[in-house]
């Protein structure tokens, strides 16, 4: 849909893991996992349930213990949407408190939260609804407005679309690109939904227990690697996940 991004990544390396370990309980997660991501690149990170994906992430935030090397370059600027909030939609909180709390602790102005609620796409009547009754795709877009909140350059994503029904996946899926074609933001992607991945994804790194590799979409992508991947039958499916 959006071919131009695949011409967006250059060759300034903005991220480099090397031997990257973590573990917990004495249990390990992920082992001696190496690689790097450029500047303007969009990497998706796909692999089974429980093969570290969303670790991963939180590796890469520095928000679990790790042990190897994980190096932003400078002036790299990270915003994060989870997968999960554990914040209770039922509290009467409206958007417009959640965003302005994060604007006073960043020190920020407060026209930058009508920056990114129109970049999202948020109405302003949206701000003044509580939390809890907000769609599942008003709420999707509040939590990229909050990452947004700060101007990252990198934005982390952990199956931004697991909870959405087809239709707002899909605008889910154009905002993000839209927001990394016009702002050259670099995009760090968990999903299970291969044909995205495969539509959207300039370099796609596999997790498994049995199998760590990185390269572009349609190397990897392959019913072949799928299957080595997955441990059965490859296809393009959809899976809500919790690692």
């Amino acid at each position: 849909m959006h071919p131009s991004l695949l011409l967006m990544a250059s060759s300034e390396t903005i991220l480099t893991v090397e031997k990257l370990r973590v573990g917990f309980d004495h249990q390990v997660v992920i082992d001696d996992l190496s690689f790097e991501v450029h500047k303007g690149d969009c990497l998706a990170v796909i692999g089974p349930n429980g093969a570290g994906k969303t670790v991963l992430l939180k590796a890469l935030l520095d928000l679990v213990p790790h042990e190897g090397e994980i190096r932003w370059s400078q002036g790299a600027r990270l915003g994060y949407v989870p997968q999960k909030v554990a914040a209770d939609r039922q509290q009467p909180i409206r958007l417009i408190d959640l965003l302005a709390a994060k604007a006073a602790v960043r020190h920020l102005p407060p026209e930058d939260i009508a920056t990114v609620t129109a970049e999202v796409g948020l109405a302003p009547q949206a701000l003044k609804n509580s939390v809890g009754h907000l769609s599942g795709g008003q709420f999707q877009k509040a939590l990229i407005a909050f990452a947004l909140l700060g101007r990252p350059n990198v934005l982390l994503f952990d199956e931004p679309t697991a909870s959405l029904d087809e239709l707002a996946e899909e605008h889910t899926y154009d905002l993000l690109h839209q927001l990394q074609q016009e702002k050259g933001m670099t995009v760090i992607l968990v999903s299970h939904d291969l044909s995205v991945v495969y539509r959207y994804a300039t370099q796609v790194l596999c997790l498994s227990k049995v199998k760590m590799c990185v390269g572009p979409p349609k190397e990897l992508l392959t019913p072949a690697m799928l299957e080595e991947l997955y441990g059965g039958p490859s296809k393009f499916y959809r899976h809500i996940h919790d690692d």
